[in-house]
């Protein structure tokens, strides 16, 4: 779990995916030498700060989001959520401006919904902060900040040890309102004709879908994919032994939203273990649904 922890204490809230992005170049350039495979990079102006792996020759790509939520600096002391971060007065906020390195509190006004820091000095408006990070790993869970997103770029890493054919699209943007994965999508689609695509995020425990259970696959969030394509997962996954659950939601969305308006004829399907205290500085998940979770990616990876 030690990479997963580094991974969480990364700045990268949306729109500012570059420090994570750096930190994914150097882990792969320094690591890909171990895997079964070596990876073409393809990153650079075009994409921004997202990251795109090929192996092989791909049939179907993994999307999983760099960035997290977090806060922006308005006038005076005010915050400007960046996603949709919990905002419980107390929590502690970092980041940093021209003036040093920041460790605030974050306050928020019931009465009017308004939200502000605690910290000595005035921050410079559009300083971006981030949960504190405070890694925890017990025998079965881990928890921290942000394991929504960074446990599903961990998981695509831990795939790209092994996989032999196959894209890992490290995307931007995702928590607030997305924008990458359609030139990705495009991409990837017209230079290598895949349209199979998985999406390595972490969704909620809920009524329906329990911690240590096994990864969540969803038939249908606020988005509904295509049923044909999501029932060949479902059934690779019957077939495989691994544990996994079925989720159904009405609300909530991924990467997928914009494969699901692309022009191109994507199919996607969201496999992610489930959290709990989503999108706080303590989100949990328990380590059978992470091991599951990549176990299904390295057999989907083989047989879509």
């Amino acid at each position: 779990m030690t990479l997963l922890e580094q991974l969480c204490q990364v700045h990268a809230p949306s729109g500012n995916e570059k420090k994570l992005a750096a930190f994914l170049i150097n882990y792969i350039e320094t690591h890909k030498v171990q895997w079964r495979c070596q990876p073409r990079i393809i990153m650079g102006e075009d994409f921004q700060d997202c990251i795109l792996l090929v192996f092989g020759k791909p049939r179907a790509a993994i999307f999983a989001h760099m960035d997290s939520i977090g806060f922006t600096v308005r006038y005076g002391k005010q915050l400007v959520p960046i996603g949709g971060p919990d905002t419980q007065t107390g929590y502690k906020l970092v980041g940093e401006d021209s003036q040093g390195p920041i460790a605030c509190i974050l306050e928020h006004d019931e009465e009017t919904d308004a939200l502000s820091y605690h910290f000595e000095r005035e921050l410079e408006r559009g300083t971006e902060l981030t949960f504190a990070c405070n890694f925890r790993e017990t025998a079965d869970t881990v928890q921290s900040c942000y394991l929504d997103n960074r446990l599903g770029v961990w998981s695509a890493l831990k795939v790209a040890e092994t996989l032999e054919h196959g894209v890992i699209a490290f995307s931007s943007w995702e928590e607030h309102g997305g924008g990458s994965v359609a030139y990705l999508a495009k991409y990837i689609y017209e230079q290598f004709g895949v349209r199979q695509a998985l999406i390595s995020d972490i969704t909620w425990v809920t009524e329906g879908v329990k911690a240590g259970q096994g990864v969540a696959i969803s038939l249908r969030d606020s988005l509904i994919p295509r049923r044909s394509y999501v029932q060949k997962i479902v059934e690779i996954a019957k077939a495989s032994g691994i544990p996994y659950q079925l989720e159904v939601e009405g609300a909530g969305g991924s990467d997928a939203k914009e494969l699901q308006r692309s022009a191109h004829p994507w199919d996607w399907c969201f496999v992610g273990a489930p959290e709990d205290n989503v999108h706080t500085p303590d989100e949990i998940v328990h380590k059978k649904d992470i091991e599951s979770m990549v176990a299904l990616y390295k057999v989907l990876m083989e047989q879509l």
